[in-house]
């Protein structure tokens, strides 16, 4: 009969080891949980996908479950090393990997491509982000009534587009996108949907947002990868000497910072009034609108670093007009200083530091370009 306390012993100290201290599945530390089909190690959000997989992957607890000896004697043969080695041999360098903060579509679909559809195991599988060209029906969000519309967008590599048509498609598309400055990243609580995607791009140095979603959870994980598959070829032609590793930060991003603040006019005599903010730490962009969901963005502030003249510090403003907020954050830059307002003291505080962030980094030599632009359009 098994030693239910050795056993959990045994477990416990894999755990720890190096190669199975995070989950397999998401990077989370520490995980509590174990496949006993697939001899890998995951943390408890993890876990809840991995049940939903019976016929792949068995879950028990490595602290409250009882294991028997021969499941523990497997643990200890395979471990997440192992699983790694065979399930993710041939995932594309594109291919989005989930962390622990992102979203459950994400990470449900990860599990999914690994252990239910092995999608990675073979150089050869056939995988439809990867075809060139992909299309089908999207629900979208209307830039005036707000209500979502199937439309169909159709992503090419042959000329690096992204387009989407209204109803008569013999009318030619509504939008045809340049991947250039394309960005794609989930938000399902700003889009009221577990599927949503906000995908983001750039009209004569004005920043536009499209919010989709689709009601399958793999088709849409399957667009946001022929995204980031269609991005990657771009930037491989655009920057042919870059490396992988340089090039993958710039695939797709999530924002470094989203919320409400109250802003105020350039005199800061106007009344402040309350905007929707976007800190893009990749291009160096505050980016503000009237809404969370709004199509075309008010205004834009350029974060450069310090030594070219830009801080970010609290405030208390005096002489200011109809701001019901009270904690302030001013923004120097060359230009100009600007003030805004946060409801709570910590939504300053995290609002500071996200921008510290930014003004930290030294520019790059598409960040002047990036700056020359904005300042252009004043």
């Amino acid at each position: 009969m098994a030693n239910r306390e050795k056993n959990k012993k045994i477990l416990l100290e894999l755990a720890k080891l190096s190669q199975n201290c995070c989950c397999a599945d998401c990077g989370a530390a520490d995980p509590d949980w174990a496949s006993y089909t697939l001899g890998i190690f995951v943390c408890l959000n993890c876990s809840g996908t991995h049940r939903n997989l019976p016929s792949v992957s068995r879950i028990k607890s490595i602290r409250l479950d009882f294991w028997d000896d021969e499941l523990v004697q497997f643990m200890k043969s395979n471990g997440n090393h192992a699983a790694k080695n065979f399930y993710e041999k041939f995932v594309p360098v594109f291919y989005y990997q989930p962390q622990p903060d992102d979203c459950e579509v994400l990470r449900e679909q990860w599990i999914r491509a690994k252990y239910e559809r092995t999608e990675f195991t073979e150089k050869t599988s056939e995988r439809p982000y990867t075809a060139g060209v992909y299309e089908g029906m999207l629900w979208k969000k209307g830039k005036d009534n707000g209500q979502f519309l199937e439309r169909k967008f159709v992503l090419s590599v042959h000329d690096f587009t992204l387009k989407y048509y209204k109803e008569d498609e013999s009318k030619g598309p509504k939008a045809t996108i340049s991947v250039r400055d394309l960005n794609a990243t989930f938000q399902p609580e700003k889009i009221g949907h577990a599927h949503g995607l906000q995908i983001t791009y750039c009209v004569d140095n004005h920043t536009r947002n499209l919010f989709v979603y689709h009601k399958n959870g793999q088709e849409i994980v399957n667009w946001f990868n022929a995204i980031r598959a269609i991005r990657h070829a771009y930037l491989k032609t655009a920057f042919p000497t870059a490396s992988d590793e340089d090039l993958i930060p710039w695939i797709t991003r999530n924002y470094l910072k989203e919320g409400y603040m109250e802003k105020t006019g350039p005199l800061q005599r106007e009344p402040f009034k309350k905007r929707w903010f976007i800190l893009d730490s990749l291009d160096r962009k505050l980016l503000y609108f009237k809404t969370q969901l709004d199509a075309i963005e008010l205004g834009v502030v350029f974060i450069g670093p310090e030594n070219h003249g830009y801080s970010v510090s609290e405030c208390v403003p005096k002489g200011t007009r109809g701001n019901k907020w009270k904690c302030g954050v001013i923004v120097e830059t060359p230009d100009r200083q600007f003030v805004f307002m946060c409801e709570q003291e910590r939504d300053r505080r995290e609002w500071v530091e996200a921008l510290k962030t930014v003004i930290s980094k030294p520019m790059i030599p598409q960040d002047y370009t990036t700056e020359a632009n904005i300042r252009r359009r004043r």
